[in-house]
């Protein structure tokens, strides 16, 4: 069973970092793709940035690249997103999410109906 837990939501000012990480069990790394998505208050939820294991590399959405930087430790079976330059537009729910990885390409990796298997989320809140 895909077990994934997100971790290190909080409150902080704009311009600030946070460090998100997510406890994951069930699967293997080596043929999945993993992601961190977002949903804001009334707004869809949206992809931000995942890592494929068909070429390893990282893929962000436009409006994180640049500030948020996500990596993945197989051996802690666990995901990171640092978080840097925060805007109170960051204000939003984060999801890690993981699924069989079927070979497509680079940010299509961050559409939601691809994934199966998700996290119950952490809070995150940039003040202004």
């Amino acid at each position: 069973e895909v077990q994934l837990v997100e971790s290190g939501g909080g409150l902080v000012p704009a311009g600030g970092s946070l460090r998100l990480s997510c406890a994951a069990s069930g699967f293997n790394f080596d043929d999945h793709v993993i992601a961190w998505f977002r949903q804001a208050p009334g707004k869809e939820r949206e992809g931000i940035a995942c890592i494929t294991s068909s070429d390893g590399k990282t893929y962000y959405a436009e409006d994180v690249k640049g500030r948020f930087t996500m990596s993945a430790d197989n051996a802690k079976n666990s995901i990171y997103l640092q978080m840097n330059s925060l805007n109170p537009e960051d204000t939003a729910v984060y999801y890690c999410a993981a699924v069989l990885d079927l070979g497509y390409v680079g940010t299509f990796n961050l559409a939601e109906e691809l994934y199966e298997d998700w996290g119950q989320g952490t809070q995150v809140t940039v003040s202004s």
